[in-house]
């Protein structure tokens, strides 16, 4: 049974770091494409990063130059770190996974399992 359990979101002020962390079951995230997306009321779920199977990171272009995510293989773990945080961050942000493919998960349509969301909140 395939499952994304997503943890490490909260409140911080403008210029703050989070780490959000996505723990999978069920598949190997390192032969999969794993990705953040996040959202906010009234609006389409964006992606915010990925990394593909390969290694090879792709970022939204608000986040390029302050988020960075990353995947532990030991662990079958996949993080986002996130610096300069500013209030339009403000979103629930998904762990998403494409289990085994090697290809591009950036678009929401293509993606097969969601975590269940975190929020994160950054005020001014």
């Amino acid at each position: 049974q395939v499952q994304l359990v997503e943890s490490g979101g909260g409140s911080v002020q403008s210029g703050g770091s989070l780490r959000l962390s996505c723990a999978a079951s069920g598949f190997t995230a390192s032969e999969s494409c794993m990705g953040w997306f996040r959202q906010t009321p009234g609006k389409e779920r964006e992606r915010v990063a990925s990394i593909l199977s390969a290694g090879n990171t792709f970022y939204g272009d608000s986040v390029k130059g302050r988020f960075t995510i990353s995947r532990d293989n030991s662990q079958n773990m996949v993080s986002l770190q996130m610096n300069s945080l500013k209030a339009e961050d403000t979103a629930m942000y998904y762990c998403a996974a494409v289990p085994n493919s090697r290809y591009s998960c950036a678009q929401s349509q293509t993606i097969h399992y969601w975590g269940q969301g975190t929020q994160v909140t950054v005020s001014s």
